[in-house]
């Protein structure tokens, strides 16, 4: 008898208690944090790089950390906007996490900063699960990228305080359908804005600057279906005496690693538990990376979602501190100087 369990633990434990602890620290400083999430080539440097512009012309004091597996090119590119740019190289992991951005931060963002950006490493999956501190969670798509986009990656959009699309003068050309797109956002993400932007002619620039400037002193008025959501460190049970005789534990000490054990006098026999590589075994010996999977007569809710951790939950070694021991193995190119704002 095979039935759902709800995981109420965070796997990326670690993660979001290193981002609570930044958020707050940052907040304290008078700065906010905007998280930039999109696939490759979506245009986000582009953007970006006008964002900070028109901010060091309004006169806000803003900088950006900007991540990529290798080169430092988006740094230089970034950095002719005038404001303070640092290049993160993360050697080949596909996202950014928050203990990443804390080092990065230590000794380098000046102190009157009001705005932080981090361009994430183009990717839509793993970045989505990763809490980086962010106060906006914003993702970008280009209009090329087809209208059915935020389907295919839920938990990115879904996660979303912020949704933009970028190229918009490529609209017509691609024969991009805007309200499909936009329904199609909305069906993942309900009632989540959508901005219009386009790098060459100014579209948007201003509003993505007031939307994070809104963010320093009040929260994101939309809270999205996958907002990161604080973990327990408690003990969870089921009552041992219901009809299924489930016993569901989360350890306070395994870091994130969850051990369920379905009691062997129910009709099913079966014994589930994850080990501490973050695979979930079966009596059968069935191996799965970290996701339980439904059978016909499980019972799944359809205003469920998926938590942003379990779409993109990292494979051993893949950056997760309690596969690395907790070293950092990415390394900061050296800080790029702004060029002079003409």
């Amino acid at each position: 008898m095979c039935r759902s369990v709800d995981v109420k633990q965070a796997v990326l434990a670690k993660n979001d208690d290193l981002a609570h602890t930044l958020r707050d620290d940052l907040a304290r400083r008078g700065v906010t944090v905007v998280n930039l999430l999109s696939s490759p080539g979506s245009g986000k440097t582009e953007l970006l790089g006008r964002v900070l512009a028109r901010a060091v012309g309004r006169g806000v004091p803003v900088a950006a950390l900007t991540a990529d597996l290798a080169t430092e090119n988006d740094a230089r590119r970034l950095a002719r906007s005038g404001a303070p740019v640092q290049q993160v190289l993360t050697d080949g992991l596909c996202h950014l996490e928050a203990r990443q951005v804390r080092r990065r931060l230590e000794g380098w963002l000046p102190d009157d900063t009001a705005v932080l950006f981090v361009e994430n490493v183009g990717n839509l999956v793993c970045p989505a699960s990763y809490d980086l501190g962010e106060t906006l969670r914003i993702v970008l798509m280009a209009v090329t990228e087809g209208e059915d986009k935020p389907l295919k990656y839920p938990t990115a959009f879904g996660s979303a305080h912020l949704v933009v699309t970028t190229k918009t003068d490529l609209a017509a050309p691609a024969g991009f359908d805007e309200a499909a797109f936009r329904a199609n956002v909305h069906r993942v993400n309900p009632g989540v804005e959508i901005v219009r932007t386009c790098a060459r002619t100014g579209e948007g620039v201003d509003t993505v600057l007031d939307r994070a400037l809104a963010t320093r002193h009040a929260a994101p008025p939309h809270r999205p279906p996958l907002a990161p959501r604080p973990h327990d460190h408690g003990h969870t049970h089921d009552d041992p005496h219901d009809d299924g005789h489930r016993h569901t534990h989360d350890d306070p000490h395994d870091d994130g690693h969850r051990h369920t054990h379905d009691d062997p006098h129910d009709d099913g026999h079966r014994h589930t538990h994850d080990d501490p590589h973050g695979h979930t075994h079966d009596d059968d010996h069935a191996h799965t990376h970290g996701r339980e999977h439904t059978h016909p007569g499980d019972h799944v809710h359809p205003h469920d979602h998926p938590h942003p951790h379990d779409e993109a939950r990292p494979h051993p070694g893949d950056g997760d501190p309690a596969h690395d021991g907790g070293h950092d193995h990415s390394h900061p190119a050296p800080a790029v100087t702004p060029a002079p704002a003409s």
